[in-house]
Formats: structure tokens, C-alpha cells, sequence
């Protein structure tokens, strides 16, 4: 790949621009890129130059080319990005806190139809019942179930990521950062159920540009949890020979909670990531 540089000022506004319209934080999408919060911050200001090598990953994460990034206007790109929508804002409380989702009728009706029949087993009509609309009536919320799909996997996300990097933010050290990761992944695949759901079993539905959004995303979650792991293994404080495939173990034991959850169950989402806490310490092999 090329390091030639790109102008400073120009494409960072653009990028910022093309990050807030894809509804991405600051800081999720700096953990997305690999990058400080101050980093992405200087680099869409102008005050650090940004390399070609960059602007094809940043271009890449936002389902674009880097012509659609350096574009004047969105719709200058022959194919247009999925519309996005921004993930529910963090309440006052923090991420510990779930409160009920404030989705519109048509996308509770789909994400309720979809745990229901899958994607692939539920129509628009269907959708549409559910809603209490009709067919023509729904349009007026959503394009298609392509663009309902794209939107509740967004939104899932999106959520989880913000959640995710608030939950780290607390930690003091690597360990209580690990730790506190894993809680949130516990309490918000209890919490959010239905959304964790979807989106580990309709991945394979999404067009291949929402797709391939989305993949790095989880991406993002991933390596964020890999990072405190890393780290935790550099200090001495976890002495796993196996850093990279026990992280995996890990996140994937919090990522199928949704297939077995019942929120009647004997355990409360916090009982349960109380457990899981201690499941994932003993598999990094903590130095006692």
C-alpha cells in the first residue's frame, strides 16, 4: 500500500462527517479503527496527517472507498451507503442500566418477527400485522426488510460498543477492565436479549456492504477485550500460554447467552455475569 499522505483538514472534516452520518461515536469508532479517542479527534481537525494506508481502513470500516470518504457530497457515490440511525444514547444511570427500547413501530414489529421466523421467514406483511399497519403504510418508516434489518443490527452495535467502551473506562487496571467488560457482555445479552439474538443468527441476511460494516464492528468489540487481555498477560497478572483463542472462548461464551436466557429464570442478569466473571478469570489463569 502507498504512505503518501492525504491533506489534513479537508479529508478529516470529511471523515468526521461520514462518521457522524453513519452514526458512529468518537470513541466507538476510534476503538473500530485502533486508535485514542485524541487520535481520531487531532486527525479529523487537520492536527495530524492522515495516510493513505489510514483512509483506506477508515473507508473500509464506514462501507465506503476512499473516493466516497474524499466525496463532496454523500450522493455523489454511484452506490449509496445504507441509511444509518444513531444507537440509543447511554442513560444518566450507565451502562449497568437497561431501560425498555424505544424503537419505532415498524422495527419492534420486525425485530419481534425475525426472533419469531428469522429473517429469511418473515415478509413484509408480516412485519406489517404485527405493527398494525398496512403494507403502504409501513413504507413510510422503512425502504424494505433489507433496510430494517441494517437498522436494528446498527443499532445493536452501536449500543454494545458505547456500552462496551463505557464499562472499560472504569477500570483501573487491565484485569478490572477485562472484568468489567465481561460484565457488561453478560448483563447487556440478558438485557438485550432479543437484539443479541438477531444479531448472531442474521448476520449471513445483510447485503455484503451493511455486512461487511457490521463485521467490523464486532471486530471492534472483539479487540477491545483482546487489548486488556494483552495487556493483563505483559504485566504477569494473567499467564494463559493461549491469550488470543481464551479471549475468543470468552467473548463467545457471553455472545450465546441469548440462546439459552430466559429472563424467568433462576438467575438474574447480574447473578449470571457474577458468575461468568469468575469463568472468564479462571480461563486467563490468573497469577495468584
Amino acid at each position: 500500500m502507498s504512505n503518501t499522505r492525504t491533506s489534513g483538514v479537508n479529508a478529516g472534516a470529511k471523515v468526521r462527517a461520514l462518521r457522524t452520518a453513519r452514526g458512529h461515536s468518537l470513541r466507538a469508532f476510534a476503538d473500530m479503527l485502533g486508535v485514542s479517542p485524541a487520535t481520531l479527534s487531532h486527525i479529523e481537525t487537520g492536527k495530524a496527517r492522515l495516510s493513505v494506508d489510514r483512509l483506506e481502513r477508515i473507508a473500509e470500516l464506514l462501507g465506503t472507498t476512499v473516493e466516497g470518504v474524499l466525496a463532496d457530497e454523500a450522493g455523489m457515490l454511484d452506490t449509496p451507503a445504507p441509511r444509518r440511525r444513531r444507537g440509543m444514547p447511554l442513560p444518566p444511570e450507565g451502562w449497568r442500566q437497561y431501560p425498555a427500547l424505544e424503537l419505532d413501530p415498524v422495527l419492534t414489529a420486525a425485530l419481534a418477527e425475525f426472533v419469531r421466523a428469522g429473517y429469511h421467514g418473515t415478509s413484509v406483511r408480516d412485519i406489517a400485522r404485527a405493527a398494525g399497519l398496512s403494507v403502504s403504510g409501513l413504507y413510510h418508516y422503512h425502504s424494505s426488510k433489507q433496510d430494517m434489518l441494517q437498522a436494528i443490527l446498527h443499532l445493536t452495535m452501536s449500543d454494545l460498543l458505547e456500552r462496551s467502551t463505557a464499562a472499560r473506562d472504569e477500570g483501573r487496571d487491565p484485569v478490572e477492565r477485562f472484568s468489567l467488560l465481561v460484565e457488561h457482555l453478560v448483563l447487556w445479552h440478558t438485557y438485550r436479549r432479543t437484539l443479541g439474538f438477531v444479531g448472531a443468527s442474521e448476520m449471513r441476511s445483510l447485503e455484503p456492504r451493511s455486512r461487511h460494516e457490521i463485521a467490523a464492528m464486532r471486530i471492534a468489540q472483539q479487540r477491545m477485550v483482546e487489548r486488556e487481555v494483552e495487556a493483563a498477560v505483559r504485566l504477569g497478572r494473567f499467564t494463559t500460554l493461549h491469550p488470543h483463542e481464551a479471549t475468543r472462548a470468552v467473548v463467545t461464551m457471553c455472545v450465546a447467552i441469548p440462546s439459552w436466557y430466559q429472563a424467568d429464570g433462576p438467575l438474574s442478569p447480574e447473578q449470571i455475569a457474577a458468575q461468568y466473571i469468575a469463568f472468564a478469570l479462571e480461563v486467563m489463569c490468573p497469577q495468584v
